[in-house]
């Protein structure tokens, strides 16, 4: 058996421990995280051939939930495996993707594979963190070529002050959740939601975290340490050419980048170009002239598309140089300065709400449509269940940047969609005070540099165009980086095509006016240190001020609810009522549905929210609720029907699901042989309350109209009237005792 090896480190008052030698040793590198009761199993493995044709590194991240993990079992009534990864799956392995491939060599064509399988969470030590560290720890002891290790975590806040690696209980009252991964001097990855969090408060959260990645770094250099295998060369990765290829392509990379040098002002820098189409266009002639001089000068075919290849990525690093020497960008803008920006709402005619914000040539038209309370979604993942009332769906058709793909729904698409929604999630009001179920469309309609910012803006319009009562207008915005190679740098704001290439950065941004929402970052660097975050949220804050000033142009507040959107209305109940409500089996409150055409739901604290979008059937749905829930006290009286008829009596409907017994002695002033000569099944009748039974609540009544009206029968020979309700002999005189035994009623 092989050799267990293990490492731990106390961090935030838990141990972190990495053990490897025990599961999956067939991975080029294999390792258990555990923190608290939370485990992870992290696999790196490379492939041993190198794919050919590629033209980017070929990295995929798996985050493997399972249900055992959690002890529950899969909700669905006919699929109980684990099947596809959720949305909370995808968005992990994505966060995990961005942390760790800035650091791989982009050269590298041999497939490389990191896949997270949860084995243990204990609902308290969230997996996903655990997962990052389990990947680093993972491909650090492996033989794959890589630039780690690199640490992942959490913070939040408490009244007293920064709180490292919080619970999931910690993190419920915290006023953000920023989450990092980075090396000891630098970040990498950043992903925060927050409640409208000032920057400079977010800052120093930033620096607590920056400061806690030594220990988590050191722990797994200290399993390096140990079991470290010797890293594959990058060279060895990479496809398999004679030593005269490669000199050919060293020579011709050099003749590449000192035409680009040449040729990247008069095509791309010396007029503006503030189109794509323009932009699209110089670098087409450019890489034309580049094509024609090869072919003049004949330098093989191969040869020629090898540089052609090449020659984009030399561009952006060109035009990255004249940012940093001369501060000009393609489109002719200032580093600070935002692409023409529209605003526009109501757009679409039958939907309840819709933004139309377009920033440059990144369009966004975002739709509403509101719901009942009934329409949540219901979840149910590995590390949680429960509802959700505000959704948010992106969608990127291809069209959007002028190609033929495939339709559908992607792991980009499902990670642009949470951002926004993230975004949005602290300033969406509360259910009392708004209780519909909102679901948020937005459709990329042309993309050019950020189109989640832009459904982030485009969500804000449509949310306040559909009346939701927003906290406060939500803006976002993508900052950039232009780097020199020795330390220097410039922050560009809202960053578009060829400038987010080699050595920048994403660093998407959201906020209000008075503090931000939503942060992540990814960098194709080595990271960013504290300063250059810092001025990138100066410098965003300044773009967020910008357009929440268009947004509050266009729309100040919230509008009336569009006619074609659902009423909400409410009223509060006697929770104890709640059952009759809804009767045995749910009899009672289906019939209120199917007769009224309304949706109910029914909170326990007795809120009920009628939703319909007919006034006069909510109204009819609500009193019949106010009825069913309404106190039967003596003295008072109601028009009922009869539904049922018994030797001894009639049983009379009040109200819904309520009813009495009017005793055959309470139909008349005198007596009557049989029920039926008064009451039938379905009669109307007026009644009197008469006494209410504190014990079973059964209810007492006298018939005052309705029915039919008896004949008093003529007396008896020997002057006895059967129907003297005293029931005695007349002839006796009053004071006898009776004739016959008083019937028991």
């Amino acid at each position: 058996m092989p050799e267990i090896f293990r490492v731990e480190k106390e961090i935030a008052g838990r141990k972190l421990v990495i053990e490897t030698g025990k599961l999956a040793n067939q991975a080029n590198g294999s390792v258990t995280v555990s923190y608290g009761d939370t485990v992870i199993l992290g696999t790196a493995v490379i492939s041993k051939e190198t794919r050919e044709g590629l033209d980017f590194f070929p990295l995929t991240v798996e985050f493997e939930e399972r249900f055992y993990a959690a002890g529950r079992i899969k909700g669905s009534r006919f699929i109980k495996r684990d099947g596809r990864p959720t949305d909370e799956a995808v968005l992990n392995g994505r966060m995990i993707d961005r942390a760790i491939r800035p650091l791989f060599d982009e050269q590298i064509r041999n497939e490389v594979q990191v896949i997270l399988t949860v084995l243990s969470y204990d609902g308290e030590n969230e997996s996903a963190m655990v997962g990052l560290i389990a990947a680093s720890a993972a491909l650090a002891i492996s033989d794959i070529p890589w630039d780690g290790p690199i640490a992942g975590l959490n913070i939040g806040a408490d009244e007293n002050g920064f709180i490292l690696n919080p619970t999931v209980s910690q993190l419920e009252p915290s006023p953000f959740k920023l989450s990092l991964a980075g090396t000891t001097d630098k970040i990498i990855m950043v992903e925060s939601q927050a409640e409208q969090v000032p920057e400079a408060k977010m800052l120093e959260a930033f620096a607590f975290g920056n400061d806690a990645f030594t220990d988590i770094v050191g722990v797994i250099n200290e399993l390096v340490e140990k079991v470290g295998k010797e890293k594959l060369s990058s060279l060895d990765l990479m496809p398999k050419e004679t030593e005269e290829t490669l000199k050919a392509k060293e020579e011709i990379i050099k003749k590449v980048d000192e035409f680009v040098s040449e040729k990247v002002t008069p095509y791309l820098l010396a007029e503006k170009k503030p189109t794509k189409a323009l932009r699209k266009h110089g670098l087409h002639e450019l890489t034309a002239e580049l094509e024609k001089q090869l072919i003049d000068e004949g330098v093989d075919e191969d040869l020629i598309e090898y540089a052609v290849q090449k020659a984009d990525k030399l561009v952006m690093k060109k035009i990255s140089s004249a940012i940093m020497e001369r501060e000009v960008r393609v489109d002719g803008r200032k580093l600070d300065e935002i692409r023409p920006l529209l605003f526009e709402t109501s757009v679409i005619k039958r939907t309840h709400g819709t933004g139309l914000f377009q920033r440059g040539e990144t369009q966004v038209l975002s739709n509403v449509t509101l719901g009942s309370p009934g329409d949540v979604q219901l979840l149910d993942t590995m590390e949680k269940e429960g509802e959700k009332r505000y959704i948010h769906y992106y969608t990127f058709a291809p069209f959007s940047v002028g190609e033929v793909k495939r339709v559908g729904i992607g792991r980009r698409d499902i990670g642009h969609g949470a951002l926004a929604e993230k975004a949005l999630f602290p300033v969406i009001p509360k259910k009392q005070d708004f209780p519909y179920t909102i679901l948020l469309v937005s459709e990329t309609l042309g993309s050019n540099g950020s189109s989640s910012m832009a459904a982030t803006c485009g969500s804000t319009l449509a949310l306040l165009d559909a009346g939701v009562p927003l906290e406060a207008p939500v803006a976002g915005i993508a900052m950039g980086l232009a780097i020199d190679g020795n330390g220097g740098y410039k922050i560009l704001t809202d960053i578009q095509d060829l400038e987010d290439g080699p050595g920048g950065m994403d660093f998407k941004i959201t906020g209000t006016k008075d503090g931000l929402t939503a942060i992540q970052m990814d960098t194709k660097t080595d990271g960013l240190t504290m300063e250059m975050v810092e001025k990138t949220l100066n410098q965003g804050r300044q773009a967020l001020n910008q357009i929440l000033e268009g947004i509050n142009k266009t729309i100040p507040q919230p509008k009336e609810l569009s006619p074609y959107a659902p009423r909400i209305t409410t009223i509060t109940i006697d929770p104890a009522k709640i059952k009759d409500v809804i009767g045995p089996g749910g009899k009672m409150i289906n019939e209120i549905v199917d007769k009224t055409g309304v949706n109910i739901d029914i909170e326990q604290d007795g809120l009920v929210m009628v939703t319909s979008t007919d006034a006069a059937k909510a109204a009819e749905a609500i009193e019949w609720v106010e009825r069913i829930c309404k106190d039967i006290e003596v003295g008072e009286t109601y028009e009922g029907k009869v539904i049922r008829i018994m030797d001894f009596g009639a049983i009379v409907e009040l109200l819904p699901g309520k009813d009495g017994m009017v005793h055959i002695s309470k139909m008349a002033p005198f007596r009557i042989d049989k029920v039926t000569d008064v009451l039938n099944e379905g009669d109307k009748v007026k009644v009197k309350v008469e006494e209410v039974d504190p014990v079973n609540n059964k209810i007492s009544l006298a018939l005052l109209e309705g029915g039919k009206t008896p004949k008093r029968p003529a007396a008896s020979p020997g002057g006895f009237n059967r129907n003297n309700d005293r029931g005695y002999d007349q002839k006796r005189g009053g004071n006898s005792k009776p004739f016959f035994k008083k019937r028991d009623r």
